[in-house]
């Protein structure tokens, strides 16, 4: 290891980055980590001992330790580790603790007083946004959306005037469908991109416009998708600017409907928010 770094026989805490895709990812450091801790927790023990193996490191005490029993699970690990022990938390996949399970153990962990360290590593959000060349100095992630609609809506407005590069997670079953959303929210020329399967034999990046890309992928893709949106270019209408537009065209004899549909596309903003508005005037 490099001179006056950390030493996995050091109590303490190691979260390690595996590969997303490509074997290969993985760093020379994490394979002497994972060697030499007291035990590895994952996400699988099933998955994280096929890693191990083509690694070919030798079987290792594994703790399971994932979303549905992080909350037990951590408070065992930290108890062993202030008892003496080392460990390492590896995900699925990427960089634990960025939208993976781990934040709960680190800081468990760091409120104990445990030493953590990272090696760091492969991490598709990450790695999405840098190739996907939109602006990369100020970017947020936000992970999946929420599925239930009232909580989606609202996310879909603030991601609409969010003026940082929004990265974005979503399964390949429902991707035409979040594809559609953000069109809907965020207007049809908003620019975006969808990488699928990074570090994988069929790695795709595919950038456009929302409208573009919700027509590309209208069909459910292959592999794991990231999808990264850029910013929005200028303050969103206030909503004095949205009501003064509608009542305009509720007093020209439109339904609230298509008064909301009108100011929407005139305005570009999400179609729900110029809705709720002019239902309330129509009133």
């Amino acid at each position: 290891m490099t001179e006056g770094s950390a030493v996995a026989s050091d109590p303490g805490l190691w979260l390690v980055a595996t590969p997303i895709g490509n074997l290969a990812d993985i760093a020379p450091r994490a394979v002497e980590v994972l060697s030499a801790v007291s035990f590895v927790a994952c996400e699988d023990t099933r998955r994280t001992g096929l890693l191990l193996q083509r690694l070919g490191i030798g079987p290792r005490p594994l703790v399971a330790m994932h979303e549905h029993n992080e909350a037990a699970v951590c408070a065992q690990i930290v108890r062993r580790l202030g008892a003496g022990e080392t460990a390492a938390y590896v995900t699925d996949a990427g960089m634990p603790a960025v939208s993976d399970p781990g934040q709960r153990l680190v800081a468990a962990a760091a409120s104990a007083g445990v030493v953590v360290s990272a090696v760091p590593g492969p991490s598709a959000p990450v790695t999405a946004l840098a190739v996907s060349g939109l602006p990369t100095d100020r970017w947020v992630m936000e992970g999946f959306l929420p599925r239930k609609a009232g909580a989606r809506s609202q996310r879909l407005d603030e991601i609409a005037s969010e003026q940082r590069t929004v990265v974005l997670l979503e399964s390949p079953k429902r991707l035409g469908t979040t594809l559609g959303d953000l069109v809907e929210a965020c207007g049809a020329d908003r620019p975006g991109v969808v990488v699928r399967e990074l570090t994988k034999l069929h790695e795709e990046v595919a950038r456009g416009t929302l409208a573009e890309l919700a027509a590309r992928f209208a069909e459910p893709p292959k592999g794991e998708v990231v999808v990264v949106l850029g910013p929005a270019t200028s303050e969103p209408p206030s909503d004095e600017q949205i009501t003064a537009e509608l009542h305009c065209e509720l007093e020209a004899g439109a339904s609230a409907r298509d008064a909301a549909a009108t100011v929407a596309e005139r305005l570009g903003v999400a179609r729900n928010r110029t809705y709720a508005l002019s239902t309330k005037l129509a009133q």
